[in-house]
């Protein structure tokens, strides 16, 4: 016997254990207990096993065997508990058994998900009857089918006029703001308005502070007394957006990186601290009512993924027409519907020599400025004016800011 059979089998009586601890202590008592526990389970584990050892013929053999048995247990079981788990787990151990002899990792991974799922009977219940309501099993079903079978199915390619529509990356941007939105209204189920709305404002800025803007947007319009609640959360992701800026500089443009920190830093704590301001304004805590809400709206998704688009190819054609020389213009422009890609486009421009250190930092601002003012139109749409106005006024004072450190930088470099 090679080590190799070895170990599988050991991990099959492992698995077989696992998985009849589990169902010993939920089988009962006396002649209504259930048809199989801690020993039953591990032999079933070890024979799927063996048989695989064996011949996978022997293998199909036990199969038809132990589904017999498993139809004769349920046909006597049924009258009292019409449930089908430990018949189905009984079938799928002796499956574990068998691909442990070849598969031990994944075996022993799939047998503690199955020993996991086994034991969260009543948490799993209690989930999906009690804590989430129809319109969010809706909301979950269209999310998942947007991103797993909608995305994967479009061309990821750029198409019409100056190349700008790419049908993946627009339909990424309506999944990102349903994700966005979904992710707000967990955070806020679990931990309430006052922190979870920033967990989810700060979270979502990883992904698209813009996106983060606009469903946060929705979300005061919606429930004009969460105003200042959705603005600390759009802040805070405009805040992680920044943040992303150091990793990802610092792996294209280290250089640039140092040159621009003290502007960096300087909006970085003009959002932090505006942010976490608004949760001492006496938000009113929904965590309980936000099971009665939507967890996103698909058309203001939908909407979002077209206003961005716009910009886009406003930007696109403008970037055209002052022609590859305007190299700031065209960053900046770039800027208002990708901070990011004009930033590292800004950084490479630097490090290449095509442009000097002081005209990077100041095509940087100008980057800030641009995303800024996009940010606060798509604020004003999705929002409001109320919502628009605090988000304008907070991004303008990050952008002063952060130009009167660059400004400071300079003066300091030329004295």
């Amino acid at each position: 016997m090679q080590i190799q059979d070895i170990q599988g089998l050991s991990v099959a009586l492992g698995i077989g254990l696992l998985i009849g601890i589990e169902r010993e202590r939920r089988k009962g008592e006396g002649a209504n207990r259930a048809m199989a526990g801690v020993r039953s389970f591990t032999l079933l584990c070890l024979l799927g096993a063996v048989s695989q050892l064996v011949d996978p013929i022997a293998l199909l053999v036990v199969m038809l065997g132990v589904g017999l048995l498993v139809a004769v247990s349920y046909r006597r079981s049924s009258r009292l508990d019409p449930g089908i788990t430990t018949e189905v787990t009984a079938l799928l151990t002796v499956m574990l058994g068998a691909l442990a002899m070849r598969e031990p990792g994944l075996a022993t991974a799939l047998g503690v998900v199955v020993a996991v799922l086994l034991d969260a009977k009543a948490q799993m219940h209690r989930f999906s009857r009690d804590l989430i309501g129809d319109d969010e099993v809706r909301d979950g079903l269209l999310l998942a089918a947007s991103a797993l079978v909608v995305l994967p199915l479009l061309p990821n390619e750029a198409i019409g006029p100056l190349q700008i529509f790419n049908p993946w990356k627009l339909w990424l941007l309506v999944v990102l703001a349903m994700a966005i939105g979904a992710l707000g209204h967990v955070l806020l189920r679990l931990f309430g308005a006052r922190w979870g709305v920033v967990l989810a404002g700060f979270v979502a800025g990883f992904i698209s502070s813009t996106a983060a803007t606009a469903e946060f947007g929705r979300r005061a319009r919606a429930a004009p007394e969460q105003t200042k609640a959705a603005v600390s959360a759009a802040l805070m992701a405009s805040a992680a957006s920044l943040l992303l800026f150091v990793p990802l500089l610092g792996a294209v443009s280290p250089q640039f990186l140092l040159h621009i920190a003290p502007a960096l830093a300087t909006g970085l704590a003009v959002l932090l601290t505006a942010g976490l301001l608004g949760i001492r304004s006496g938000i009113v805590d929904v965590a309980a009512e936000t099971g009665k809400r939507r967890m996103f709206r698909f058309r203001d998704a939908l909407l979002f993924a077209v206003a961005v688009s716009v910009i886009l190819m406003v930007s696109a054609a403008l970037n055209a027409w002052l022609g590859p020389r305007a190299v700031l213009a065209g960053t900046t422009i770039a800027a208002l519907a990708e901070a990011h890609a004009a930033g590292l486009s800004l950084g490479q421009l630097e490090a290449s020599g095509s442009i000097t250190q002081s005209v990077a930092v100041w095509g940087f601002l100008g980057l800030l400025l641009a995303s800024s003012v996009s940010k606060t139109i798509i604020a004003w749409l999705s929002g409001g004016r109320a919502y628009g106005l605090r988000i304008g006024a907070a991004l303008l004072t990050m952008t002063v800011f952060a130009g009167s450190a660059v400004a400071l930088q300079t003066a300091l470099t030329n004295g």
